[in-house]
């Protein structure tokens, strides 16, 4: 995970200069109290998993969404040594004046593999760590193949070439030529209305000669319903991720129905309790518009949560709350990832802005 985002060496220079640096701090006594004189103020720290699995399939291969079972047990057991993991209701209690514990931890997944049920879920519930898993209603049951995964299969087994070539067939010859899956999620979705998504996705089905519905069945990615019942009955927290993990900036007021509260909707009849939560696709603040959110508002939800590796401030807004991807599963680059580059990035987010 790189401090600077698109940075090229010189940016990967100084990042392993800051994690020689963290894992020096990591052995000196008073660590934390170390950390604090960085500043920013830091209450909330929120993780964020995908796909806990051993092995990367054709469907998640290059996404870099998967995290090996016993790296997720050794994050989560570094979380319940060094910190206070916290529940989606103690975040929002904090609103009314309770405060959070020092380093309280929310531990989060999303897009709804089922691979979280066969360790993940389980290790949660014996460390006694509470968890929001935030999902694709269009998915459960894998009655669809999600995007995301239908590309990265569609360029496993018929290569980039045929990636860009669905692409022209959106926006004929007015598409940069799409190097990798970073750039399809990255460069392409936030560029493309959510009808030219869809033709997208057929023309690179019919490339390919497949069907998303066939794939999701063999594939058997996503949770069932008997799965989400089986998660509320364990009382972890079941979120909103968008119907059909879109790109939120292309959502218009007449996508919102179909997108937010369907989804809510699906998702409290399948789980029997209220979805109150919200997870951005992609977790880029700028998919959190001013009319998604005033949205979500209206429809209910009390805590939104994007991806950008951020400090949260005590008594920050339940309604823009950042998360951290762990990228490593040792205690001194955890404590790099979860301490110091988050206030870091916070820094350079305010001297940036004083410049404009």
């Amino acid at each position: 995970m790189s401090l600077f985002r698109g940075q090229t060496y010189p940016g990967v220079a100084r990042h392993s200069a800051l994690n020689l640096a963290a894992a020096a701090v990591w052995q000196t006594p008073g660590r934390f109290a170390i950390t604090r004189l960085l500043g920013p103020s830091y209450s909330l720290r929120c993780l964020v998993f995908h796909n806990v699995s051993a092995t990367d399939s054709p469907f998640t291969r290059g996404m870099d969404v998967s995290i090996a079972p016993n790296h997720f047990e050794a994050t989560l057991k570094f979380v319940v040594k060094h910190y206070h993991p916290v529940s989606l209701q103690d975040v929002l209690d904090e609103r009314g004046g309770r405060r959070l514990p020092p380093r309280a931890v929310l531990v989060t997944f999303d897009d709804g593999y089922a691979s979280v049920m066969d360790s993940a879920a389980a290790l949660c519930s014996h460390l006694k760590v509470p968890a929001v898993f935030f999902l694709n209603a269009a998915f459960v049951d894998n009655h669809d193949l999600a995007p995301d995964n239908l590309v990265c299969y569609a360029a496993s087994v018929l290569g980039m070439a045929k990636v860009n070539e669905a692409a022209r067939c959106v926006r004929n010859n007015d598409v940069p030529k799409l190097q990798s899956l970073t750039d399809v999620f990255g460069r392409f979705f936030p560029a493309i209305t959510i009808p030219e998504r869809r033709r997208f996705l057929d023309a690179l089905s019919d490339l390919g000669g497949f069907d998303g519905r066939q794939l999701a069945m063999q594939a058997r990615l996503y949770l069932t319903s008997k799965q989400i019942r089986e998660l509320a009955s364990r009382d972890f927290e079941i979120g909103s991720h968008t119907y059909t993990h879109v790109r939120c900036r292309s959502l218009l007021q007449q996508n919102l129905a179909q997108e937010i509260d369907r989804n809510k909707t699906v998702l409290e009849s399948l789980s029997g309790r209220e979805v109150r939560s919200f997870s951005v696709p992609y977790g880029s603040s700028a998919d959190l518009t001013r009319d998604l959110a005033a949205h979500l508002q209206r429809s209910g939800h009390k805590a939104v949560f994007l991806s950008e590796s951020l400090a949260n401030p005590r008594g920050a807004d339940p309604l823009r709350l950042d998360r951290i991807s762990p990228a490593t599963h040792r205690d001194d680059a955890l404590f790099c990832e979860m301490e110091v580059l988050p206030r870091l990035r916070v820094i350079r987010n305010r001297l940036l802005g004083s410049r404009n």
